[in-house]
């Protein structure tokens, strides 16, 4: 397979550079300021140049309180940017998988989300997100939506990474207690992206393999237990740890607001693809070793 992934800086888009190997794979990444969705003008003619069987989409606005005072940037990227890559996936005959977010969801279903559950993003960011879903359906046939959330990994800006920072800081650290989600790892997602990409391929006529799934890590947390799980585990690798202060979402205000309770229910990407992500419990460890094994060469406590 060879794979070109849009969007070349990000968290995922360094993860499947690190698995391609693993999964036989050759990946193109794509990335600013050679391709910007901003400016979705050549996307077409770029792609052809360099050639694929699939397109990956993980670029995207993600500053999800400055996405209130920039809708209309987050818009053109995860919307109309998103729409014009599934376009030109469309114009070449490839599939196309999609990024997408938990925050399309408001957050107040007592049971993790399912894929036809009602959207109803509370901020840019997940209404701009959720532009991007219509987008690509719109243009495209093939295409498969993932949904995934609270991405951690030992690449770029994360809540692991800052966990670790402020416990190098200080003794105790205020979290988020009343929102819970499902932390995933960015790696995990890779190989999930790559099973999903390699089932388009071989099974190009099968219906059901298109469409919006939900792939995550398969355990849920709230901030403040996410935060608690990386101290204890960090702690016994030889890592900063620091007790954890559980706050309301009251007591931490934010711009944008986000949903209270995002939990994604993976059964159908399981029943479709055969696909199941670890949970963050599973896959923190890897992870935490690779970050403290970094704090230890770059000589922070």
């Amino acid at each position: 397979m060879r794979i070109i992934v849009i969007g070349r800086h990000g968290q995922v888009a360094h993860a499947l550079a690190e698995r391609a190997a693993v999964h036989g794979v050759e990946t193109v990444l794509l990335g600013r300021p050679k391709l910007d969705l901003a400016d979705p003008s050549g996307i077409e003619d770029l792609l052809r140049e360099k050639g694929g069987d699939l397109i990956v989409n993980t670029a995207a606005y993600t500053a999800v309180d400055q996405a209130e005072t920039e809708p209309d940037l987050a818009d053109a990227i995860n919307g109309i940017g998103a729409g014009a890559v599934a376009g030109a996936a469309a114009a070449m005959g490839l599939p196309v998988i999609h990024l997408s977010t938990d925050y399309v969801f408001d957050g107040t279903l007592d049971r993790p989300y399912r894929e036809d559950d009602a959207t109803g993003p509370l901020g840019a960011y997940g209404a701009s997100k959720l532009l991007g879903e219509t987008a690509v359906a719109a243009e495209t046939g093939d295409y498969v939506i993932l949904r995934t959330a609270w991405i951690y990994s030992p690449f770029g800006k994360n809540f692991v990474k800052t966990m670790l920072r402020l416990a190098s800081e200080r003794d105790e650290i205020g979290v988020v207690a009343d929102q819970v989600g499902s932390p995933t790892s960015a790696l995990d997602l890779a190989d999930g992206i790559y099973g999903v990409a390699r089932n388009l391929l071989e099974r190009p006529r099968q219906r059901n393999l298109r469409g919006t799934f939900h792939m995550a890590g398969t355990d849920f947390a709230s901030w403040a237990e996410f935060a608690a799980g990386i101290f204890a585990l960090s702690a016994r690798l030889g890592g900063p740890a620091a007790r954890v202060r559980p706050l309301s979402t009251a007591d931490y205000p934010t711009p944008a607001r986000r949903p209270a309770h995002s939990r994604l229910d993976c059964t159908k990407l399981e029943a479709v693809h055969g696909i199941r992500l670890p949970s963050w419990r599973e896959s923190l460890e890897p992870c935490l070793r690779r970050l403290i094994a970094e704090l230890r060469t770059s000589g922070t406590p």
